[in-house]
């Protein structure tokens, strides 16, 4: 794994990716782009005076005022921001217009009202202009999520929203309580139960400060940080190229969380350089696709879903962050375990070391981004400030950056900036206020608590059918919807029923989150691995089947994680210790399998070799495989099963790689 080689690939260099000559952001343009950066700016204001308390000019907004301000206001740019046919930025037409002055009109009405709303329970008994008003705002919800989320997602959104007007006539178990129009529309609007549910208040409580957060860090060097940082560490080594793709995209998919626009941002990077030295047109886009979708199970950051976890579990964050650790550890160490293989499978070599920045150089130029994150680390860990914590980051960040020649912000890149955040930060509204109309149905109906019991009696006494029903479950799901709007569903019809199985809350809430991403790099969908494909002109299906063997861990260690929560924290140090030891010798094995070398060993190669492949397979399986009833066996047992099963292929693999040194 230590074999810096010397040749010759220039240094890669991070830049944001353009569209026909432009960005998203540089294509919003006239009187459009000053709305946008007008309406992004007074948001922000509206959230650091409702969350530091500032009572700027006397504004004191109880949550439902607040909430309808914010989201309003945001769902109103989406229509400036997202094309009736499809794509960011291009010129507003007429309607887009006229949708966004709806959009306007219709918060004001839900803002001025909501202490009246609150008092009188308009969820259940609302006025008459009370009711119209809410069929107009839940149509732009819906309009909005097909803007932002896209067809597939649009349609499942809107038969759920519509699903508690004919939940009455739907067989058992899917039936329930069933609504009017106009009782189900201002129920979805007016109660907090539904868009302006968990998914909005974790929105505009914690949230929205992240997302501010990554995207000024990508805006003033964080990414050329990373991507340098990177390339210092692993760049020389065998298959440094894509090394450098698992830790760049890692650090990026943890602060953007979106798998899409990270596979574009650095993968613009990281696939030429994996091109120029050796890998395959497949490989380099399956590697950098998995890297960005494991970016957004990453700690400490791990995008929005992880912020609404928190909400949803009534948890801190820093709870969650900390659990997902050790399956993050696992998921990236089974990658760089199969790149490390793959690499030394077919000698390839790392970047020359002339290419390469000096670390030591890398890290006296991008001290203050280690600064800034250390901020941002002990505020959320050490003061349990979550909320502020990256608002006091990202204000740290824009002063360092002022003294940054190479990055700093002129009138141009700080309106681009600005923008960008609008944009990211509305698209994740419509999302949202979309994917909470499937919550309020749930709730309306009272089909949640039903179909918990309906999953569990099919399972009958099975955690593992159950495990499996859940992972299918998410996996359909997670081809439609985004990785936030797929948790949200699970969490209200799949998590409560594996709770009923015994198993632990905060596993499961992980266990729908990993099952959800599984999608990104799976065909028939893989929208990470199609994105990359096209980025690396390899054939989209072969990417996916790629992507899938390379992010094999991402199917199995959701089972380790959920069947023993030592994997997740959840049990004593020795007991986290031993599990996490245990897992990932295991990965290792089951990476050596999936690539037929086992590192620091040799190749499993000649008659026989697939025999031995599945049973190395197994063999890692078995020594990471928690304690449990599943398959009869003790922990200790199945760990001496395991490296019996083991033992010959590695055999195997030593005795070839001797008989090739003394092969003259």
């Amino acid at each position: 794994m230590t074999d810096p080689d010397t040749s010759r690939a220039p240094q890669p260099k991070f830049e944001e990716v353009a569209i026909d000559g432009a960005t998203p952001a540089e294509r919003i343009s006239g009187v459009a782009r000053w709305v946008v950066v007008i309406t992004t700016l007074l948001s922000l204001v509206l959230v650091v005076n409702q969350l530091f308390n500032l009572q700027l000019f006397g504004i004191v907004l109880i949550d439902g005022r607040y909430l309808y301000i914010l989201g309003g206001m945001f769902l109103a740019l989406t229509f400036l921001i997202f094309q009736a046919r499809g794509g960011k930025g291009g010129e507003p037409t007429l309607l887009d217009w006229v949708l966004f002055a709806a959009s306007v009109g219709t918060t004001g009405y839900l803002a001025q009202t909501a202490q009246q709303n609150l008092s009188q329970g308009w969820e259940y008994a609302a006025p008459e202009t009370a009711q119209y008003v809410s069929v107009i705002f839940f149509f732009l919800i819906l309009e909005a999520t097909r803007r932002a989320g896209g067809l597939v997602l649009f349609l499942i959104v809107t038969l759920f929203a519509f699903y508690p007007t004919f939940a009455g006539h739907v067989p058992d178990p899917f039936s329930g309580f069933q609504s009017t129009f106009l009782q189900t529309v201002p129920y979805h609007i007016y109660s907090a139960e539904s868009s302006f549910g968990i998914p909005m208040k974790a929105f505009g409580g914690v949230v929205i400060g992240f997302i501010l957060f990554g995207a000024v860090l990508q805006r003033t060097g964080g990414g050329q940080f990373f991507n340098d940082l990177a390339l210092g560490l692993v760049g020389g080594y065998r298959g440094g190229a894509a090394k450098v793709s698992i830790f760049a995209s890692g650090f990026m998919g943890s602060m953007s969380g979106s798998v899409i626009s990270n596979v574009l941002t650095t993968g613009a990077v990281s696939i030429p350089a994996m091109r120029k030295t050796g890998f395959s047109a497949k490989t380099a886009a399956a590697t950098e696709a998995c890297a960005s979708t494991g970016g957004v199970l990453m700690p400490p950051i791990m995008g929005a879903t992880a912020f609404v976890m928190a909400s949803f579990l009534s948890r801190p964050y820093v709870e969650i962050a900390l659990a997902a650790a050790i399956p993050s550890i696992l998921f990236y160490w089974g990658l760089f375990a199969q790149i490390d293989a793959y690499s030394a499978k077919r000698g390839l070599r790392g970047l020359p070391k002339p290419d390469l920045p000096r670390l030591r150089q890398v890290m006296i130029e991008g001290w203050p981004y280690i600064f800034v994150f250390a901020l941002l680390l002990y505020m959320m860990i050490g003061l349990r400030q979550e909320s502020s914590a990256p608002f006091y980051a990202t204000a740290l960040l824009l002063v360092v950056n002022q003294f940054r020649a190479s990055h700093r912000l002129n009138l141009s890149r700080l309106g681009n900036m600005i923008v960008g955040v609008g944009m990211g930060l509305s698209e994740l509204t419509a999302i949202l206020l979309g994917v909470g109309l499937i919550v309020g149905s749930f709730s309306a109906t009272g089909l949640a608590g039903t179909l918990v019991n309906e999953l569990v009696f099919l399972a009958g006494d099975s955690t593992l059918i159950l495990l499996l029903m859940g992972a299918i479950t998410a996996f359909i799901f997670g081809m439609g919807m985004t990785v936030t709007a797929c948790y949200i569903f699970l969490a209200v019809v799949l998590a409560p029923a594996l709770e009923a199985g015994g198993l632990n809350q905060l596993a499961v809430h992980l266990f729908i989150l990993y099952w959800g991403m599984v999608s990104y790099i799976t065909p028939p969908v893989a929208l990470g691995a199609f994105a990359a494909s096209t980025m690396a002109g390899s054939n989209p299906i072969a990417t996916g089947f790629e992507a899938m063997r390379l992010g094999g861990v991402i199917y199995i260690a959701p089972f380790f994680f959920v069947l023993n929560p030592a994997l997740i924290g959840q049990a004593p140090a020795w007991e986290v210790v031993v599990a996490l030891s245990c897992a990932m010798i295991g990965v290792t094995l089951i990476s050596a399998a999936l690539q037929g070398y086992i590192s620091l060993v040799g190749p499993i190669e000649g008659h026989g070799a697939l025999p031995m492949r599945v049973a190395l397979f197994f063999g890692g399986v078995l020594i990471a495989m928690p304690q449990n009833d599943l398959a009869g066996l003790g922990y200790s047992l199945s760990f001496l099963i395991g490296v019996a099963l083991c033992a010959l292929p590695m055999l195997r693999a030593w005795q070839a790689t001797s008989a090739a040194r003394v092969t003259p």
